[in-house]
């Protein structure tokens, strides 16, 4: 029985509270508002003396006392009542308050110069003629300026909606990007560690010397690397020291046929940098270069940043077999692409060249 006013009550718009209301009410009498009222005020004096036999200062209270009403009534309007007919919209009810505030505000002000007596009030054509020529010009300037008015508060609140739903936008496509990050690493991260298991299987089908040292480098690498696979503040200094460890366990596995040189400037070190995304490179240089030469290689990774605002270039250069398949086939390439792109922008580049007399070239270029 009770579920079925529940659709309704939820379509009801929110009411603001009354201390919602209040302070609305105080914060739209900002100085820049009354002093334009003032201002008016003032303006419609001077020009009205010429008119009346009553003194300018007397005019000027009169003319400010109305403004100031007029912009009480407008801003009250725009908070109370709370609810108003459907037919009825705020701005309009805004504007009427004001047109009618002028005139009462008018009569107050003579009602008070001729101490409430208002038959005396009717008698004096001098009195009536003021009381119509200031009542006529606070109608005819009010009501303009109550719209001007509106029209500006709608036109600010548009601009920040606006800004909100920008803001809103790219919180979204902040969250989407990360996702997409996230997703991309989870599928290098079990790549890397498959190959390198499968090596280490290798060396023990083969019985080889070098197979309990090197699955004692793989335990200590994973123990430092994983913490920092997920990290989002991971550096290129993590990067390299982990690029060291694996490039060790490497030479561990291969110590005659491997050589390896990490050399890259100390103040690239602290730059933001995506997690295993040199290793990725790295990998496959002793994957597809180093493993299948017949009497090895060398690696060398290093980097230089040429202007201090300029981008940043990274490089993996192996002595391998060099280019065996289409430049930049393969999953975790094609994923390493996709995570520095996310990461850095569409401006952010891998391109492999040939490395000569033989080998290949990986290189990054972005801008931090």
């Amino acid at each position: 029985m009770y579920e079925a006013h529940l659709p309704e009550l939820a379509t009801r718009p929110t009411l603001p509270s009354q201390r919602q209301a209040w302070l609305g009410f105080l914060a739209y009498l900002t100085p820049w508002r009354l002093g334009l009222a003032s201002g008016v005020a003032v303006i419609a004096a001077l020009l009205l003396t010429p008119l009346f036999i009553t003194p300018l200062p007397v005019l000027l209270g009169r003319t400010l006392f109305v403004a100031l009403l007029a912009l009480l009534a407008f801003s009250a309007a725009g908070q109370w009542p709370r609810r108003l007919p459907s037919w009825l919209a705020r701005w309009l009810f805004q504007v009427l308050v004001v047109g009618f505030s002028v005139p009462v505000a008018t009569l107050l002000v003579y009602l008070v110069a001729v101490g409430g007596d208002i038959g005396s009030l009717l008698r004096s054509e001098g009195r009536l003629l003021g009381f119509l020529w200031i009542a006529g010009s606070g109608l005819l300037i009010g009501p303009l300026l109550a719209m001007g008015a509106l029209y500006r508060q709608r036109d600010a609140e548009a601009r920040s909606q606006a800004l909100r739903f920008e803001l809103e936008r790219s919180e979204l496509e902040r969250r989407a990007l990360d996702a997409r990050l996230r997703l991309l690493q989870a599928q290098v991260e079990p790549h890397f560690l498959f190959n390198t298991l499968a090596n280490v299987r290798a060396l023990v089908e083969t019985g080889s010397a070098q197979a309990a040292p090197v699955l004692g480098s793989l335990i200590a690498y994973l123990r430092a690397a994983m913490p920092r696979l997920h990290d989002e503040a991971a550096s290129l200094g993590d990067e390299l020291a982990l690029v060291r460890a694996y490039l060790e366990l490497m030479h561990l596995r291969m110590p005659d046929r491997l050589n390896y040189g990490i050399q890259v400037p100390a103040a690239l070190l602290g730059l933001r940098f995506p997690p295993m995304a040199l290793l990725t490179l790295v990998e496959n240089a002793v994957r597809h270069g180093i493993d299948p030469s017949e009497e090895g290689g060398s690696i060398e990774v290093s980097g230089h940043r040429l202007d201090p605002d300029g981008p940043v270039c990274l490089w993996v250069s192996d002595s391998g077999v060099g280019l065996v398949q289409p430049m930049g086939a393969g999953t975790g390439l094609r994923n390493l692409r996709e995570r520095l792109q996310v990461v850095y922008g569409a401006s952010a580049r891998l391109d492999l060249t040939e490395n000569l007399p033989r080998g290949l070239r990986a290189e990054i270029q972005f801008s931090p």
